[in-house]
């Protein structure tokens, strides 16, 4: 009984410390860097994503519940690179007063002309180079959220960007096995540049960078007749996007269904492509099994 006696403040005392830790709220923009804060911050996060599962981050429109969200966030994390252009009114509107977290920061930018103006492709975690660089940048954001819980998220953090860094070295592998003439595909809109330039994979598709961008009819004339001169055979579809335009093309030219991609918004829970690394290996393996 003494020692029981001794033993039950201690309990409390552990209960009373759990009890008050408190997680780091964060808010992200999609459900690519949602999965990326998970994997960083570990149990010292809760996280929430504007866009959910299968959502298309481009023609997304914010809420009343999306600005409550952001009003109560420790932590703002978007890619940046023009992705999000709806995230500023939201984020006035919120209140929200800290500081929003760009997680590209630091990776090579690729941009296109279009209409005389000059564009970046926002897509850059489609690289599982510049997947480790988000990586690293939002675990270095919640550290500084959260010193207390630094060297838990550092260690979470660091055997995750050592994960993404294996994936790009597993990716180019994987491709650099297969012919370059065999390296061709069509996908609906313009979300492979830095996957494509990683990997050694040529992308064509109807649309741009954005999917709220319309191709016109010459566009469409011009890519069917590239198909069919290059011999481009597969085309894919992307879960967040109308495949029917796509599919059209592909009828017209020949190609055939290669299967669905996971360029910008992850599956539901339970999916094939739950969270990023999962996406990521879809993908790839997705791609180079239609190269055969």
């Amino acid at each position: 009984m003494k020692r029981f006696g001794i033993a039950l403040p201690l309990i409390l005392a552990v209960f009373s410390q759990a009890a008050l830790a408190k997680n780091l709220n964060v808010v992200t923009s999609f459900t690519v860097l949602a999965d990326m804060a998970k994997q960083v911050g570990g149990e010292q996060v809760t996280v929430t994503s504007l866009v959910g599962p299968d959502g298309d981050p481009h023609s997304f429109e914010p809420s009343p519940k999306d600005s409550v969200a952001l009003s109560h966030a420790d932590v703002v994390i978007v890619s940046g690179l023009g992705m999000e252009g709806w995230m500023d009114r939201l984020v006035s509107a919120s209140g929200f007063k800290g500081k929003v977290i760009v997680a590209s920061q630091g990776v090579n930018t690729r941009s296109m002309e279009e209409e005389g103006k000059t564009i970046t492709d926002p897509h850059a975690w489609n690289s599982a180079e510049n997947g480790a660089i988000y990586a690293d940048n939002i675990m270095k954001a919640l550290i500084a959220a959260d010193p207390e819980d630094a060297p838990a998220i550092r260690q979470t953090g660091t055997e995750y960007v050592t994960r993404l860094k294996l994936l790009d070295s597993w990716a180019k592998t994987r491709f650099e096995a297969i012919p370059k003439a065999r390296r061709h595909v069509l996908t609906s809109h313009d979300a492979f540049g830095y996957f494509g330039k990683a990997y050694g994979v040529t992308f064509l598709s109807p649309v741009g960078f954005s999917t709220e961008a319309e191709a016109s009819a010459s566009d469409v004339a011009a890519l069917i007749k590239q198909l069919k001169e290059q011999h481009i055979k597969t085309y894919f579809i992307e879960n967040q996007t109308d495949p029917r335009l796509v599919q059209q093309i592909a009828k017209a030219s020949g190609a055939q269904p290669g299967g669905e991609l996971y360029p910008e918004a992850l599956s539901p829970a339970g999916g094939p492509a739950s969270t990023y690394e999962m996406a990521f290996k879809h993908n790839v393996e997705t791609i180079a099994s239609s190269m055969k």
